[in-house]
């Protein structure tokens, strides 16, 4: 029978598991984590994390003025684009680029309390999911437990900025029509759902540049805890 190095710390092995994985030899330093330490530590990022993805994004061109997560116009209009210049679109294209952007940005701090409510009901699982699964690990996790609800809360939001653009409402009944023949794909035909899909992505994107940071610098974050556990996994 195999002992468990780790008996009543089922965190502390998690995090020795964690540096295993990663090519790290077995640290003393984990032997000063408790159980207690380590939920607080690994809850305590991901609050920090998300808190500051939503902060970022969910501002006037927290979107449009981030090369990383602007919303560009959904492929078949972007295609179409140099004809609709050529008959005078050009600055209803331009609006509308502002406008998804916009929506994006209002919708996203109705983000905020899921995030949180993920965060306190993350499993022990969910914990060696995130400590063992490389940069993208916490971005997995939120996506995982908030990516339906959100597009729930996100798309009434989206929906009444894009509305305002009158290209929105053609390109919305356009694609009802071109829609039936299968030619586009689904999260394109309507302005509303592309929307929300690209806001999604964009703020999944952001917590794992987040993630990066704090796994990188955890001491910047201002946190004791998170730079006790985090620290230890350098």
């Amino acid at each position: 029978m195999r002992l468990n190095p780790f008996p009543g710390r089922p965190a502390a092995m998690l995090f020795a598991l964690a540096l295993l994985s990663s090519g790290a030899g077995a640290a003393g330093p984990l032997d000063a984590l408790s159980n207690q330490d380590a939920s607080n530590g690994l809850k305590a990022a991901l609050e920090a994390g998300s808190a500051a993805a939503v902060s970022k994004l969910g501002v006037e061109n927290g979107f449009l003025n981030n090369d990383k997560v602007k919303i560009k116009l959904p492929g078949i209009l972007e295609q179409a684009k140099p004809l609709l210049k050529m008959t005078g679109r050009g600055q209803q294209l331009d609006d509308l680029v502002v406008s998804m952007n916009r929506a994006a940005e209002s919708a996203v701090p109705m983000a905020k309390p899921l995030l949180l409510d993920a965060v306190k009901s993350m499993s022990v699982s969910d914990a060696k999911n995130i400590l063992s699964g490389g940069d993208t690990s916490v971005t997995d996790f939120f996506r995982q437990k908030t990516s339906a609800p959100l597009a729930v809360k996100f798309l009434p939001i989206v929906k009444s900025v894009t509305d305002r653009s009158g290209l929105a409402s053609k390109y919305n009944s356009t694609m009802s029509q071109i829609g039936k023949t299968g030619l586009v794909p689904q999260q394109q035909s309507t302005v509303e759902g592309y929307v929300t899909d690209r806001a999604l992505d964009g703020l999944y994107l952001m917590i794992g540049e987040e993630e990066k940071a704090i796994r990188s610098n955890p001491l910047a974050y201002g946190s004791k805890i998170i730079g006790k556990v985090f620290g230890s996994l350098k």
